[in-house]
């Protein structure tokens, strides 16, 4: 079935308790800043509709939350990076010291010692965060190669489920671009942008193993946020109801964010920490093989980048 240890991976999560609790408060305040944005959003159109008739309110009210919706969704798109940097980045680099046996400080001063780490790694938000941008194209490109290897096979039907095999395997590896970083991060190298590059080259040369965990980790982290999604339609739509000017779609649209926060919280750390499991296990004995170095670079415009950027300062964006 798969690689990696759960009751480890549970074990791991239970020792770095301050980031998931971290977590939790940032990705839960995030949907509940969406439901008062929003709701405030749908209270000024519900006020504006009052100049109208009962069509014209019901309309303002919508687009008001609609309105505060896009525009809390504005703000998160321009803090994603600091979230990538305070809270992913520094959560990596607490699990690695776990897989390698070091001392692990508790409470508060776990998430110190991790912000420490990662600044001294990434001084600015935005290397890191340009870096993860190009970690996720290369990695879309080795999935790309299952669907190529797929439609070429002499079997019926290979091209169309090369496609479905390949829509679900840019979901299942969501979770590997944090385990790159990781690598990055626990090589300790003057140069990140070489760590990376050499992370994702180990990864290429054993994408069998690693898209196979990844695509269970896929079914279980969506299986459980789907169960979450249904769970919580019934209070997201007590939560529309009491807006001014309930409008149907809320109920889905909020219940959608219950389930993304609990999955960014809960169930994406556990994926991360089983998918480090089997990353650094796989590789633990391995060199990068410079024919998969050339291949990802004749495949993939990201991965020339990462090079270029490898071969200069590793500190600089």
């Amino acid at each position: 079935m798969w690689d990696f240890n759960v009751a480890s991976a549970f074990g791991m999560m239970a020792r770095t308790l301050p980031f998931i609790l971290l977590r939790m408060a940032v990705y839960f305040g995030i949907t509940l800043g969406y439901i008062l944005v929003t709701g405030t959003g749908a209270g000024i159109g519900y006020g504006i509709g009052g100049f109208g008739d009962e069509g014209f309110r019901a309309s303002s009210t919508m687009w008001g939350g609609i309105a505060g919706f896009g525009l809390f969704g504005a703000v998160m798109y321009w803090a994603r990076e600091y979230i990538l940097y305070l809270v992913k980045a520094g959560h990596i680099a607490v699990l690695i010291e776990l897989i390698d046996g070091q001392p692990m400080p508790e409470g508060r001063r776990q998430v110190r010692h991790a912000t420490a780490v990662v600044k001294e790694r990434f001084p600015q938000a935005s290397v890191l965060f340009v870096m993860d941008q190009l970690i996720k194209g290369v990695i879309r490109t080795i999935a790309g190669l299952v669907r190529g290897i797929l439609t070429i096979l002499p079997i019926p039907g290979a091209r169309q489920i090369g496609g479905i095999v390949s829509a679900f395997l840019r979901v299942a590896v969501g979770f590997v671009d944090e385990v790159i970083l990781a690598y990055a991060i626990r090589t300790n190298s003057t140069n990140s942008w070489a760590s990376a590059k050499d992370a994702l080259v180990l990864y290429g040369q054993n994408y069998k193993v690693m898209l196979k965990n990844a695509a269970w980790l896929a079914l279980i982290v969506y299986g459980l946020g789907l169960l979450v999604f249904f769970v919580m339609l019934a209070p997201a739509a007590l939560v529309v109801y009491l807006m001014p000017g309930a409008w149907a779609a809320g109920g889905i649209v909020f219940a959608l964010l219950f389930a993304w926060s609990v999955k960014a919280a809960l169930l994406e750390p556990f994926a991360i920490a089983c998918m480090m499991q089997v990353y650094f296990k796989t590789i633990e004995t391995q060199q990068p093989d410079p024919e998969w170095d050339a291949r990802l670079e004749q495949l993939s415009a990201k991965f020339r980048k990462l090079k270029q950027r490898a071969s200069g300062d590793g500190r600089s964006a």
